[in-house]
């Protein structure tokens, strides 16, 4: 069955139809027209009931588009703080390997540079290969890249590192040798192993915030392992496991927390608790903690910005 275009008019028809109420007509207009009738539907689910499949009773417009505002002020706060964590393990990671095995291309992508374990032998071939395309792809065309090519012949890692993704430079670190592994993870003040699980879920993150994809109830392929911050804010497990904080927002929170500073730390989480009581604010059909299970947050999630990082379990 096509999906055909519908007028603003008649998608307003639709969502009264199925059990949504609709107050102001000509708000109602004006947010579909500027933000997408599919965008906003996407927000929907919280309000759904799951034995009739209908809209609970009481639903309102302005309460679906409450989410969808909360949710682009979630996105806003998470990226600009995923930025800082992009920057600073670009920053380290280039300055590490800069310092072992050069500055110039063809010294620090050399394969014997990287591990020399025969079952990551492929994936550093891969991983070297990208990146020698993004200079190939970006010598002409990134004024920094450019200006280094034309002036001095090569590009500096420190360099080259702008133009690569958050997802290359996470692969990256996989193919390290252990020493500089550890080295870049004790500047964080992690361990290596957890930076390197934390990173795909990063870039994950990193990647719906910058496309404007649906960010607060998203759940990624790759989980973090439990912490003391899991084990202090005392989140049920099931089978074992942890049933928040995993591979949800609230695992995000718990990484950003590791590699932020302080104050960035505190900063963000007091806007995100902001965020939130505006929504709450706004919802009537539905309780806050709805939402907040859906993000994976425990009920004292302002908690985690008092914890110290250095406290054993």
């Amino acid at each position: 069955m096509q999906k055909i275009f519908k007028t603003i008019h008649e998608q307003i028809e639709i969502l009264k139809f199925k059990g949504v109420q609709i107050e102001d007509e000509e708000y109602a207009n004006k947010v579909l027209l500027r933000e997408n009738y599919f965008f906003l539907s996407g927000y929907r689910h919280p309000f759904i009931d799951t034995q009739t499949g209908k809209y609970l009773p009481g639903t309102t417009f302005e309460e679906m588009y409450s989410l969808f505002l909360f949710d682009r002020t979630l996105r806003t706060i998470l990226f600009k703080n995923l930025l800082i964590v992009e920057n600073n393990l670009k920053s380290i990671i280039s300055y590490q390997l800069s310092k072992m095995y050069g500055y110039k291309e063809v010294d620090y992508l050399k394969p014997t540079n990287f591990t020399t374990d025969p079952l990551k032998s492929r994936q550093v071939n891969d991983i070297l290969k990208k990146m020698k395309r993004q200079v190939r792809v970006n010598a002409n065309q990134h004024t920094a890249t450019y200006h280094y090519m034309n002036n001095y012949g090569y590009i500096p890692l420190w360099i080259m590192v702008k133009v690569l993704s958050f997802g290359i430079v996470g692969e990256l670190y996989t193919i390290l040798k252990r020493k500089d592994k550890e080295e870049i993870a004790e500047i964080f003040e992690v361990e290596s192993n957890f930076l390197e699980t934390s990173l795909p879920l990063l870039a994950n993150y990193r990647n719906l915030c910058a496309h404007e994809e649906i960010v607060y109830e998203n759940r990624t392929q790759k989980k973090i392992e439990g912490t003391i911050y899991h084990a202090l804010l005392k989140i049920d497990k099931e089978d074992g496991e942890y049933k928040k904080g995993t591979n949800d927002i609230f695992a995000l929170i718990i990484v950003l927390k590791e590699l932020l500073d302080n104050e960035s730390l505190n900063n963000m989480m007091i806007e995100i608790d902001d965020a939130i009581h505006n929504l709450e604010y706004n919802l009537h059909t539905i309780p806050l903690e709805k939402i907040l299970n859906r993000m994976g947050f425990p009920k004292e999630y302002m908690m985690i910005k008092n914890i110290n990082k250095k406290v054993e379990e």
